[in-house]
């Protein structure tokens, strides 16, 4: 209906980024879907104008005639994307103010000789200066609620070494959770540099749980993970995540906690013995209780929500089947409910004999 806004990239199709209609009819289409789907939030990947090819210019000299302002070119296609990612944000938020909204940037923002100050010793792709993606900007401003940069490297690469990357965005994270995307074949392809016996993930995963503003890691590409290549698979569901979690909160969106259950007790039905709670009040779908967390503890177990592995189940439901032996051991059982931003409710608890 529209071939005008648009521009042909090598054989790529691009909507032209500095046209205001573009942006329009992206969020009117992420509007569409809020409002038919319950979805939990938007993720967009890394492309904004086009990547590079050898010997290809943007074609965008008319758009720029036209809404360039005098700005430097290259200034002013980052602001058409800034623009995008506040309009993407904002839009988001008026609809369903739940909603996340978060993005994965190309690994590299700037390098080291682009920029002394912020680069990284990396010598690849920049998501700055290629992409026109200013990333740091959009954490800074809050306008992304999360961060995954693609860090689809291996340790020891020459370019684009994985520790110098990771290292690099955990000192600029910003006040945003920060994931770092993992590319699965890549990692069991690699050798560990210590150790060549092994792949790398378990190098990898140490070296993210070391550094202080990386809140995990996101893989790509989940079929690769259900295929288990290199034990992957395995190794998250056995050592790395053999423990439910809950999410990251965000205070920002918001901090207020829902109220906490009602009514815990237990009783014996025909599916077993079962523990029952009812639901807390809640006057508005920010407050109101999506998710029960169920945690357990030994006798004598001092009770501490901290710790994942007292976890025994994150349900939608308002039960949980409890599993009865002879009646000789005692435990406590605590329920809190959690949000739709995973604010944690104040903890009820119950002893209980299994």
């Amino acid at each position: 209906k529209h071939p005008e806004r648009y521009f042909w990239y090598g054989e790529q199709l691009i909507m032209d980024p500095g046209m205001p209609e573009n942006r329009d009819y992206i969020c009117n289409v992420v509007t569409d879907i809020l409002l038919r789907y319950d979805v939990d939030g938007i993720h967009i990947d890394d492309y904004f104008y086009p990547y590079p090819e050898s010997g290809l210019r943007i074609p965008d000299d008319q758009t720029y005639a036209r809404y360039g302002n005098g700005m430097n070119r290259d200034d002013w296609r980052r602001e058409n994307v800034n623009l995008f990612i506040r309009r993407l944000h904002d839009c988001i938020h008026a609809v369903k103010p739940w909603v996340k909204f978060g993005v994965s940037p190309f690994g590299i923002y700037r390098n080291l000789k682009s920029d002394p100050k912020r680069g990284s010793n990396t010598r690849g792709l920049q998501n700055y200066d290629d992409l026109y993606a200013d990333v740091l900007k959009w954490v800074k401003e809050g306008w992304v609620d999360y961060n995954i940069p693609q860090v689809y490297w291996e340790i020891g690469h020459s370019a684009a070494d994985y520790d110098t990357l990771i290292r690099w965005w955990s000192e600029h994270a910003g006040h945003r959770p920060l994931y770092i995307g993992q590319d699965v074949d890549r990692t069991v392809a690699k050798a560990d540099p210590v150790d060549p016996n092994k792949h790398q993930m378990e190098r990898k995963m140490a070296l993210q749980r070391s550094l202080p503003n990386i809140e995990g890691s996101c893989q790509w590409y989940a079929k690769a993970v259900v295929d288990n290549k290199g034990n992957y698979g395995t190794m998250l569901r056995n050592y790395y995540h053999r423990y439910p979690a809950l999410q990251p909160e965000m205070p920002w969106i918001d901090h207020k906690r829902p109220k906490k259950v009602r009514k815990l007790t237990t009783l014996w039905t025909e599916d077993g013995y079962m523990l029952f709670w009812r639901e807390p009040r809640g006057t508005s779908e920010m407050n109101r209780a999506r998710q029960y967390v169920v945690y357990r503890f030994a006798e004598g177990e001092p009770i501490d929500l901290e710790y994942a592995e007292n976890i025994v189940a994150i349900t939608p439901n308002t039960f949980y089947k409890l599993p009865y032996e002879d009646g000789s051991r005692k435990y406590t059982y605590v329920v809190t409910a959690l949000d739709r931003l995973q604010n944690e409710s104040k903890k009820v608890k119950k002893k209980i004999r299994l």
